[in-house]
């Protein structure tokens, strides 16, 4: 199994290195009244991040919410038949 996540790993390197090295063209980003230049891989790692953040700020927010309205983070297991 470690053979395999090493090849797994290797791979996923290889690939994230190639889109780095397709995407250094530099493309202008309107960002509210700021113009910046920045090569694409950036912009793309800066959008991943993003959107990785904001996912996980949602999944808390709904876990806190789920507790604030007394839900256990899990659910309970169903009841055992009686015999």
């Amino acid at each position: 199994m470690t053979f395999f996540k090493a090849i797994v790993i290797t791979l996923i390197g290889l690939l994230l290195l190639v889109v780095i090295l397709q995407n250094t063209a530099p493309v202008q980003t309107t960002v509210l009244f700021a113009t910046i230049t920045m090569p694409r891989a950036v912009l793309l790692l800066l959008m991943l991040l993003a959107g990785f953040a904001l996912g996980i700020l949602t999944a808390l927010l709904l876990v806190d919410k789920g507790r604030a309205q007394g839900r256990p983070d899990t659910p309970e297991p169903p009841p055992r038949p009686l015999p």
